[in-house]
């Protein structure tokens, strides 16, 4: 009887240690997005590589902001032009950190002075697939502003995930736009999000825009 009593204590405390693991589970980890490196480097090429030379020269860069931003980067060899193989090998290394988000604060000036109440969005390039997010912030005062994807696929946590971004900066006033088209419609501004771009080490990336 002792032994049988014993025996049924064991699994009672068994079950009762899995439930209460259970529960002090925390939200679950972020993955990444899922990229196929090749698949998105060949997606790049076709998109910007109009001379159909294998490279995306400085001019053919004008075009895709995002990656320009991300030339040091990416161009391992140092030729000043971007390959398929560098492009997959840059996505590979975002992959390998196992990171879903990541914080990213935008800092915005407008002739030099701090820009309040615009939107800044980070429009994700489209050859990384559909799994990847655009992120949006509303600078303040200081023109700082927090930049999340809008869906987390854990409601707890927010950020950004790695990535290419074009990045589009907006301040409508009366309705009208009051910032000048290269930084929304016609963006020329770009951002790589990922361990050792520009000012991921601070979390902070600054945008500098300009009136005229």
């Amino acid at each position: 009887m002792n032994r049988r009593l014993a025996i049924v204590g064991l699994a009672l405390w068994a079950a009762f240690s899995v439930h209460i693991a259970g529960c002090s589970r925390g939200p679950a980890r972020v993955l990444p997005p899922k990229i196929s490196p090749s698949s998105a480097a060949s997606a790049a090429m076709e998109k910007y590589d109009t001379n159909k030379d294998g490279y995306l020269d400085a001019k053919e860069l004008e075009k895709a902001p995002a990656l320009r931003s991300a030339l040091k980067q990416i161009d391992t060899n140092s030729d000043g032009k971007i390959s398929a193989d560098e492009i997959a090998a840059r996505i590979t290394q975002w992959q390998a950190t196992g990171v879903g988000l990541t914080t990213l604060t935008a800092r915005v000036t407008l002739d030099g002075q701090p820009l309040e109440d615009a939107t800044v969005t980070l429009v994700p390039e489209e050859f990384l697939g559909p799994e990847m997010q655009k992120a949006v912030g509303k600078t303040n005062k200081g023109g700082m502003a927090g930049m999340s994807i809008e869906h987390p696929p854990v409601p707890q946590y927010r950020g950004v995930q790695q990535g290419l971004y074009r990045v589009e900066i907006s301040k409508v006033v009366n309705g009208k736009e009051t910032i000048p088209s290269k930084y929304n419609t016609e963006t020329a501004l770009g951002v790589e999000v990922a361990r050792g771009a520009p000012g991921m080490a601070q979390g902070s990336v600054p945008f500098e825009l300009k009136s005229e």
